[in-house]
């Protein structure tokens, strides 16, 4: 991974942590690693946010994607650790209707 985003496989199949920014030049390779983590194991699969800085439409869009593909294969996508400026986005996108929030940080 390049650029100023990051991601760490911390239980393969089920945790990853995204810190940084999720945007359209990191928005590819999170798409291609989240479908690897799905495919990777069962249950819930925890994205920790809390070392996000921002994301964007295109960020949006990927785990709208990844939640989708989470459902087709009997999985939850469940976000955790939600920083405030990501959840003020989700909330004015009303993602947060749709993506499941683990509100115990």
């Amino acid at each position: 991974m390049h650029g100023p985003f990051a991601m760490t496989a911390v239980d393969r199949g089920h945790l990853l942590a995204l810190a940084g920014r999720l945007d359209v030049s990191a928005a590819a390779d999170v798409r291609l690693a989240l479908e690897d983590e799905l495919d990777a194991g069962e249950g819930d699969l925890v994205l920790d946010l809390h070392g996000l800085l921002a994301v964007d439409a295109t960020g949006l869009g990927v785990l709208l994607g990844a939640h989708r593909r989470a459902g087709r294969a009997g999985r939850t996508l469940v976000l955790r650790d939600v920083p405030p400026s990501v959840g003020r986005i989700l909330h004015v996108t009303r993602l947060d209707r749709v993506l499941h929030q683990d509100r115990v940080a």
